[in-house]
């Protein structure tokens, strides 16, 4: 029985310690996104050019990701979902700046309306928003969405199959 649970927490802990090494990295001058990244439209005037997204050292039995872009100080009293995006390959470790897909993958309405990056556009006079890039490793393939599913659908499933997740946060303001 000893052997079982020191196996069991070994194990336990060598998962934890990968998991941990699962990193994100988003292209953004010192923390900051660019305003090319910024929305057109609601007054903003940017490219709505999605940055570049790189991450590395998944979790062991990662078989898919899932990306999310949210604003916890957008003033909504939810928030705001930027970008929501399921089903990226196992192989893939990047998302080009401008937000070109993989096969496969799918993005997600969001709360523009949009199943695209939607950038950032913080009301004028506001302190810089936090942008919160958050790449999962999930233990499926694919995840199965309803068509026109919501970002709250979205990420309840993903939350569903997380084996890890890596995050970085930028900023923006106007």
């Amino acid at each position: 029985m000893r052997r079982l649970i020191a196996t069991l927490l070994a194990s336990a802990f060598a998962l934890g310690v990968h998991a941990a090494d699962f990193r994100v990295r988003v292209d953004g001058g010192h923390g900051r996104l660019p305003q090319s990244s910024s929305f057109h439209g609601f007054g903003c005037t940017g490219a709505n050019r999605a940055p570049a997204v790189r991450w590395s050292q998944a979790p062991a039995g990662t078989r898919s990701y899932a990306l999310t872009v949210y604003d916890p100080d957008a003033p909504t009293g939810s928030g705001w979902w930027h970008w929501v995006v399921v089903n990226l390959p196992v192989s893939s470790t990047a998302l080009p700046a401008g937000g070109r897909l993989p096969a496969g993958a799918l993005a997600v309405r969001n709360d523009y309306g949009q199943a695209a990056w939607g950038g950032p556009c913080p009301p004028e006079g506001d302190a810089p928003h936090r942008y919160v890039f958050t790449v999962y490793a999930l233990d499926v393939p694919a995840l199965e969405l309803p068509d026109g599913a919501s970002p709250a659908l979205a990420g309840f499933m993903i939350h569903g199959h997380t084996l890890g997740k890596a995050q970085a946060t930028l900023t923006y303001g106007r």
